[in-house]
């Protein structure tokens, strides 16, 4: 279950940074999502500290402009305008080669009202990073971000506009779903102009959760041979979940193929090992033998970067590891 009160992001943030603490090699992306969870749970300053941690680490992270990005838009939401206002501009002057330090940066003067320093942004973003129309999502999230922003500005159409709309795959075409006019929809007495808001609102809900979900996979624990023998000799208990390790596999691959069925984008596949189970179970405060810990041990692993994605590309070998290409061994029918 998700968070949804201060003192449960509060509790989140506190497991993240445990398991940061177990995984120093993960440390920034765990960092991150316990910094969003501080932000959420109304503590910004402990949030901010944790970007400043981030951003004085040795070795340098990954990507600090985004890191940056997000400390401009926590500092500004209690009261450091100017500071946020100085990082915008140093991320602008260097010139991310990635979309997410630009979007977030725009999308923190469009909340507090700077509309037409929001578009300058987007529009030199653009500029900088489409070359083509085949984008990443975030490049073609940026474009649909400065489509809203043109919008609001009631600025004609332009190529970027016109790329973003080529882009929209939902239903309710951009030009509909930045409307400002929507806004005065929602203060109608008339049942049929809310009922077609409500309905333009639910296809903006469906594109924000996708644009939002969490950047790893759905992920799929799959214990190799040696360890789940050694996992079920430690802990019996667990013989109920896997009773087989051809069973295991079996059960793998059926229930990615059954979440696929239903929907269920990005896909994968953790490999699991006792030791760092063992590990997990100890940040969590619970014994190994708790079956309602592996689920949770999949998704943090996942969260680490670990998972291969679901289902391996053409002519990859099989994620069982039996050396066979998928195709002729998990690929084909799911065995009985």
């Amino acid at each position: 279950m998700r968070p949804d009160t201060p003192a449960a992001h509060a509790t989140e943030a506190e497991r993240l940074l445990r398991t940061a603490g177990q995984y120093p090699g993960d440390r920034e992306p765990l960092y991150l999502q316990a910094a969003a969870h501080l932000e959420l749970a109304g503590d910004r300053p402990a949030a901010t500290a944790l970007y400043d941690t981030l951003l004085a680490s040795s070795p340098s992270p990954g990507n600090p402009l985004l890191i940056r990005a997000l400390k401009a838009a926590n500092l500004w939401e209690y009261g450091h305008e100017a500071e946020a206002r100085a990082i915008i501009e140093g991320i602008r002057r260097e010139k991310p080669e990635d979309a997410a330090p630009w979007e977030i940066a725009a999308e923190t003067l469009e909340a507090h009202d700077e509309l037409e320093a929001a578009e300058s942004t987007l529009t030199e973003a653009a500029d900088l990073l489409v070359t083509s129309e085949e984008l990443p999502h975030a490049t073609q999230s940026l474009l649909a971000t400065r489509h809203r922003v043109r919008r609001m500005l009631a600025l004609p159409h332009d190529e970027g506009d016109d790329l973003a709309d080529r882009l929209h795959t939902a239903a309710v075409p951009l030009d509909e779903l930045h409307d400002p006019k929507r806004l005065w929809s929602l203060g109608s007495e008339d049942p049929a102009e809310l009922q077609a808001e409500i309905a333009r609102l639910r296809s903006e809900l469906g594109t924000y959760r996708t644009a939002l979900s969490r950047p790893f996979p759905v992920a799929v624990l799959h214990w190799p041979e040696p360890e789940l023998d050694e996992l079920l000799a430690a802990y019996p208990e667990l013989e109920a979940e896997y009773p087989t390790y051809r069973a295991h596999l079996t059960d793998i691959e059926a229930s990615l193929r059954e979440l696929a069925q239903a929907g269920t984008p990005n896909l994968g596949i953790v490999r699991a090992t006792v030791p760092s189970y063992e590990a997990f179970a100890a940040s969590e405060s619970t014994r190994p033998s708790n079956a309602d810990l592996l689920p949770q041990y999949a998704t943090t692993l996942a969260a680490r970067g670990k998972a291969a994605a679901w289902p391996p590309a053409g002519g990859e070998g099989c994620w069982c590891g039996s050396g066979d290409g998928y195709g002729g061994c998990h690929g084909g029918d799911v065995r009985e």
